[in-house]
């Protein structure tokens, strides 16, 4: 049997959501006398844990670095392809591609290249459902920009949805990272879009499933 971890983002919450279910279920046992009622709380309370457990799951996957490639940064559908203007940090245009994740995807964000962190920058905002056009620029997110000896600078952008309400980010400014480390978490969405130099070769298509650290997005 494989053994299943959890990401450390989300131990505080298992702790008290196991402690919320335990509770339930023996206090359902012990004053509510109408079987029908007891045990429906009770399968209630068993379903939240396990929803609970599934979304702060991190399965391992194997670390193996190309530099001619990018990764997916996170799993999910691929839902934008196109090329764009990027008006935070290139200001010019690149190749963007969006991952959406939905409540039941892995939501660990893994670094999609290996090099130096250029930039990291964190910014307040809404909560729009994050297949929203202005999510990219008005949600809370944060925007990093790691440089990679092939691709050279590529940015990534955590984004938060309507039901995100927490952006984990592990980069920092001068940080060296390795291509499919964690790079953060985002509690209960949401979206993460990737911008890459044009001339970039996608090697995806939309509506593509996504797997973390196993899929690749671009290659040179």
């Amino acid at each position: 049997m494989a053994f299943v971890s959890f990401h450390k983002e989300g131990a505080k919450i298992i702790l008290i959501s196991c402690a919320i279910t335990v509770g339930i279920v023996l206090l359902a046992d012990q004053f509510i006398p109408e079987l029908w009622i007891k045990k429906t709380l009770q399968i209630a309370a068993l379903l939240f844990l396990i929803i609970i457990l599934q979304f702060f799951r991190n399965p391992k996957r194997l670390l193996v670095v190309n530099n001619n490639h990018v990764i997916a940064p996170v799993d999910g559908k691929v839902v934008v392809i196109e090329e764009v203007y990027e008006s935070e940090y290139f200001k010019d245009n690149r190749m963007q591609v969006s991952i959406f994740m939905s409540p039941i995807n892995v939501h660990v964000t893994r670094f999609p290249v290996s090099g130096k962190v250029k930039f990291s920058k964190y910014h307040p905002g809404k909560f729009l459902v994050a297949w929203h056009p202005k999510a990219s620029e008005e949600n809370e997110r944060t925007t990093i920009v790691v440089e990679n000896k092939v691709f050279g600078e590529v940015l990534y952008r955590q984004i938060a949805g309507a039901l995100a309400k927490r952006i984990v980010n592990y980069a920092e400014d001068g940080m060296d990272v390795v291509q499919g480390e964690d790079a953060g978490f985002i509690k209960f969405g949401s979206r993460v879009d990737l911008f890459l130099p044009l001339g970039s070769k996608i090697e995806v298509k939309l509506n593509q499933k996504a797997v973390g650290n196993k899929t690749i997005i671009a290659s040179k």
